[in-house]
This record gives structure tokens, C-alpha cells and sequence, in this order.
């Protein structure tokens, strides 16, 4: 686990410096670009602080997942006002509320709001990292861990994949264009495909605990404990899938506007995709320790896209 995360933020610093070191990075920004800039930074300042004082005081170290559906749309909306609603980035922003609140009412419902919003049910992955790791053992440690990658690291990831709508502003003098129609179609096409995977993991859940509940007899999936239907059946992971492709997708926007292939703004979600990449193989350590099939299942469908073997 130590390697995993020591990849995650040795691969943010690299990708930041390359982003800053060659020419084809653009960051001119204009007087009122650079305004918006400082201002997000003070508020992912802000942000950041409060989540790791909550997550210390509360000791619940789920607090960025509280925000993790809800600082975007404040991100993109704040830069598309600050634009003058600009075309490109308003239909950006609109399709990042409709994955937020998609988003934030999945996370509800599955316990992780309160009306007391520092509350609110934990990642248990979290307790599982302190478990695996002798050197989480000390308070400090964990503290400073919390503080780094949990508070700073994961908020300033969400700043990272939001921003591909102010490579988007850098551009605006060109117009939306048949590609950016494409990119919404994709867009959307991934957060109904997310939507349909989140539902289905719903469903699956609430009917092993209810049978559970009642004494019923477990058979089929719900003896083995996951699901493996539906579109868990062609990949283990498809909500995963599913998001990483969003903000590729949004990234996509930012080339349609600049007409670059690669611009500053790549950075986000290229580390989504590793930081994704590494939950997801944490998830299934713990996975494959609590049910003996899971074996089976990750020798025969792949993590997020591929081949199904039969």
C-alpha cells in the first residue's frame, strides 16, 4: 500500500513539473483568468484545511468524499461566470451539475451525509489502509497522512480534473464546434452508464443485507458476497469505468477549444485514472480475502475495460 501511494503523489509531482517545464503548456492567462485562478486556489486552500481539522477532530476520514461531487460544480460554474457564459463552458458546466448531483445523491443515500455534515458513514478502506501499514500505527503519522494525501492530495485532484474548463476559457475565441456535440453525447452516454453500474450495486446490496437480515437462505451471487451480474459482468469495476471516461471526456472539451492535443490541463485526469487505478486494486485485496470467489471473477472479467474471458 505504501508503494501505491508513494507512485500516486511521486506521479503528481512529475506530471506537474512537465506541465511547467515545456512550451506547449500554455499558461497565459489573461487579467480576469488569473483572477479566478487566485481565487480557486484560496478556496481550495480553505477547503482542504477544513476537511483535515474535521477529519481530525471527528476522527471520520471521509470528509473529501462528502465534497467530491460538490466542489466541481462551484468550480466550473464560478470560471463559466466569471467567462460571461461563455458557449463551450456553459454546456460543460451543465453536464458536471447533472454528474454532481447524480453523484451526491448516490453517496446519500448509501449513508454518507448526516445532518450534522462532519458525520456521516467512513470509507471503510480507510481503517483497512491504517491496518496494513505498521508506520500508520503512530497518531502522528496518520495525522500528517491525512493532512498530505487525504485532505491536500485528493482536493487538489478535484481542483486538477475540474480545469480543463479554463484550458476550455483560454480558447474561447474559437467556437463550439460538431466535436464539442460529440463530447457532451459521450459525457452523458458515461454518466448513464455510471448511474445504471451505481444502481445496480444498490440493488444488489440492499437485497444481501435484507436477506441477511431476515435469516434467508444466501444462493447465487448473494452467497458469494459481490456482484458479478449485469454491468458487473463486463467489468468488475464499470462505475469506475464510467467516471474516469467522464472527465477524460471533459478533457476532451479543452482540445476541441485550444486545438491541442495535449495542453496543461491533461493533468487531472490523468491522475484520476491512476489514483482510480490503485483503489480499485486496494478494494480487491480486501475483496478477494472476504470471499473466496472473487478469484474467479478477476481471472474472468477484466478491472475496468478488456476481454471477458469465458
Amino acid at each position: 500500500m505504501l508503494k501505491k501511494i508513494i507512485t500516486v503523489i511521486s506521479t503528481f509531482f512529475l506530471i506537474i513539473f512537465i506541465s511547467t517545464y515545456y512550451d506547449f503548456f500554455n499558461f497565459n492567462f489573461n487579467e480576469d483568468q488569473l483572477k479566478s485562478v487566485k481565487f480557486i486556489f484560496k478556496f481550495y486552500i480553505i477547503i482542504s484545511s477544513i476537511c483535515f481539522l474535521l477529519g481530525e477532530l471527528r476522527k471520520n476520514y471521509s470528509q473529501i468524499d462528502k465534497v467530491w461531487s460538490l466542489v466541481p460544480i462551484f468550480i466550473v460554474w464560478y470560471f463559466t461566470l466569471s467567462s460571461n457564459f461563455n458557449n463551450r463552458m456553459t454546456i460543460m458546466s451543465i453536464l458536471v451539475t447533472i454528474w454532481g448531483l447524480r453523484l451526491t445523491y448516490n453517496f446519500s443515500r448509501r449513508g454518507g451525509y448526516s445532518i450534522y455534515f462532519w458525520k456521516g458513514e467512513e470509507d471503510y478502506r480507510w481503517k483497512e489502509v491504517r491496518k496494513s501499514l505498521t508506520l500508520f500505527k503512530s497518531n502522528f503519522n496518520w495525522s500528517l497522512f491525512n493532512l498530505l494525501f487525504i485532505s491536500f492530495y485528493q482536493m487538489g485532484l478535484i481542483f486538477l480534473f475540474s480545469l480543463p474548463i479554463l484550458s476550455a476559457w483560454q480558447g474561447s475565441n474559437n467556437p463550439l464546434n460538431i466535436y464539442d456535440y460529440v463530447i457532451s453525447f459521450l459525457m452523458l452516454v458515461f454518466i448513464v452508464l455510471e448511474t445504471i453500474a451505481d444502481q445496480q450495486q444498490y440493488n444488489f446490496q440492499s437485497e444481501k443485507y435484507r436477506k441477511i437480515k431476515n435469516g434467508e437462505k444466501l444462493d447465487g451471487m448473494y452467497r458469494d458476497g459481490f456482484i458479478s451480474k449485469g454491468l458487473w459482468s463486463l467489468s468488475r469495476h464499470p462505475n469506475f469505468a464510467s467516471e474516469q471516461m467522464i472527465w477524460i471526456c471533459f478533457y476532451l472539451f479543452s482540445i476541441s477549444a485550444t486545438g491541442q492535443l495535449i495542453n496543461w490541463s491533461i493533468s487531472g485526469c490523468l491522475l484520476l485514472i491512476i489514483l482510480f487505478y490503485n483503489s480499485a486494486r486496494f478494494s480487491e485485496e480486501i475483496s478477494s480475502k472476504k470471499y473466496p470467489k472473487y478469484y474467479n471473477y478477476q481471472k474472468r472479467v477484466p478491472m475496468f475495460i478488456g476481454i471477458k474471458k469465458n
